[in-house]
């Protein structure tokens, strides 16, 4: 039961985590804690789980590249096509040579091949870990999901360069046009192994459901399996995983909007994958937590330490590489936008003055995370001779350090960067928002006016069925027509001030919620004096809950 108690164990830490960071005096990041709670585990445990590299890429990152490439806006993902492109393939090849020449400058025992190993596992920055900061730091939402698109797309580029440093370190030779033939392979096939298999089983899904039925559990089910299934399809055919699990999310996305989908379905799905997502993204920081006391153990052992230095040596080069990361993102961004803009001013478009902070704060923004620290422990025990991996325990610690120390740059540098910047106004989405809620109401009206009358109840009075199937008409059209002429659905063309529109907003939530408020403290008391059977009361505060999140 000794790994069956670790695993309660943290569960647990992420629980405790989610308190922590509220009871604290003061802010620290959410991964920081986790992987405080991990070290503390290992530590009094005497012993941490024992991370298989591969088992860990199975296990936790597909459904979170999965989630994150369903749920990542796709109408910014192809607006910024080209920047994240700069970012997911340019960067992280100048990242690999630029980190690759500083790690061997740094620690010159440290063979070239070795150090561009490195770079290259550290040149990926992680969606993951990019969401945990996004949810405590206020990221402006374009860049938000230039920074979701590159991380979601560097993976594989910096895989393949690992790659290939790694081979050449292994046979001392490189070849430039191998490493391209693999790359595009293992990204096209990965894209379209992933995209192809949610295309076919969504379908067959469809076909079966409509045939001989379902659960109404198997929809959820196979959803959470989809990307392990598109994962372990892309890897046996030697393509990234990591991108077929991507575009599966992305291409679930656009199967969603055909609408086949139950309410019920969607509702309880978002439901499962919100708390999948909260515990693996908890519960990835937390064994990097279990990991730190080993590695750190390990590097101290590891020849290439000089003698007469101890840990103070390994943070001064894990603290100059997360600088030089930084440094090396904050040139390359400045430099691409910079030519972006020149390329745009000659086409004759209109173009504004680049924000140094908003270049800053896209550089401190390149959090590294889960992805690295499973791909730098891919590194092999001995070479071909069978004498051991040069510097392969002082690599695995630098690359941990430069997790930890990336979190906390950006946790602690963001929030100061970002504080008081002002943006242009996104005004669109509300303009998008609203028009949406008019076409809406409008069609649903128009609905209304052609439904047919329901089937006679029959337990009506002759010609009363009449009378109340009027009298939930005019209620129900009373609803939409209230929202269109006071411009809560839109306002289309109605001449209503925006400021009225949210002030309409605003009084129309407010009193809705406290009803719902009260009609929930009402059925509890029923059901808490067994005026009402728990059956009933479950199903009614459901009812409840549904209405209330659409006000929340």
């Amino acid at each position: 039961m000794g790994e069956v108690g670790i695993v309660l164990a943290m569960l647990l830490a992420v629980v405790a985590s989610g308190y922590l960071v509220r009871i604290l005096p003061f802010a620290v990041p959410l991964p920081l804690v986790q992987i405080a709670l991990g070290a503390i585990i290992s530590s009094t445990t005497g012993h941490g789980v024992r991370l298989e590299p591969h088992i860990f890429f199975l296990l936790f990152l597909p459904p979170l590249l999965f989630l994150d490439g369903w749920r990542i806006p796709k109408v910014g993902l192809f607006r910024d096509r080209s920047t994240i492109l700069e970012l997911s393939l340019g960067l992280v090849l100048f990242t690999v040579i630029g980190a690759g020449y500083l790690i061997h400058w740094l620690i010159p025992s440290l063979p070239l091949a070795v150090s561009f190993a490195l770079a290259a596992i550290l040149a990926p920055t992680d969606p993951v870990a990019v969401s945990a900061i996004a949810a405590r730091v206020p990221i402006p939402p374009r860049l938000m999901h230039i920074l979701e698109g590159e991380s979601l797309l560097n993976d594989a580029s910096g895989l393949v360069c690992f790659r290939f440093a790694v081979a050449a370190a292994l046979t001392g030779t490189f070849s430039l046009g191998d490493a391209t033939l693999t790359f595009l392979w293992v990204a096209l096939a990965g894209i379209a192994i992933g995209a192809g298999l949610t295309v076919i089983v969504s379908g067959a899904q469809r076909i079966l459901a409509a045939r001989i039925g379902e659960e109404t559990g198997s929809p959820i089910l196979v959803n959470l399996l989809l990307p392990f299934g598109a994962y372990l399809a892309a890897e046996h055919m030697e393509a990234s995983g990591i991108l077929a699990a991507v575009a599966a999310g992305i291409t679930m996305s656009y199967v969603e909007l055909s609408g086949r989908a139950l309410a019920t379905t969607r509702v309880r799905r978002a439901a499962v994958w919100d708390t999948v997502q909260f515990a693996l993204n908890g519960v990835m920081f937390v064994l990097l937590g279990e990991q730190l006391p080993d590695i750190v153990r390990a590097a101290l052992a590891a020849p290439e330490l000089p003698a007469a230095h101890d840990v103070w040596w390994l943070a001064g080069n894990a603290l100059a590489i997360s600088f030089g990361l930084v440094l090396l993102r904050f040139v390359w961004v400045w430099v691409s936008l910079r030519l972006t803009l020149l390329n745009a001013r000659r086409q004759g478009q209109a173009v504004y003055k680049p924000n140094p902070r908003l270049i800053l704060a896209t550089s401190l923004a390149g959090v590294r995370g889960a992805i690295t620290l499973a791909g730098v422990l891919t590194l092999p025990l001995v070479l071909p001779g069978g004498e051991p991996f040069p510097g392969r325990d002082l690599v695995i610690f630098l690359a941990s350090a430069v997790i930890v120390v990336s979190l906390i740059l950006a946790s602690v540098g963001l929030p100061r960067v970002l504080r008081g910047l002002e943006l242009p106004a996104e005004g669109h989405h509300e303009s998008e928002e609203d028009n949406a809620r008019h076409v809406a109401a409008m069609a649903a009206l128009e609905a209304i006016a052609k439904a047919p009358p329901p089937p006679a109840t029959g337990g009506a009075e002759p010609g009363e069925d009449a009378e109340l199937q009027a009298s939930a008409l005019d209620q129900v059209r009373s609803l939409y027509q209230y929202r269109l002429d006071s411009g809560v659905a839109g306002g289309i063309g109605l001449g209503v001030a925006p400021a009225r529109v949210r002030a309409a907003e605003a009084a129309e939530r407010h009193y809705r919620l406290a009803a719902l408020e009260h009609e929930r403290a009402v059925l509890l008391r029923m059901a808490r004096h067994n005026q009402l059977s728990d059956e009933i009361a479950r199903k009614l505060l459901r009812e409840i809950d549904l209405v209330e999140a659409r006000y929340r």
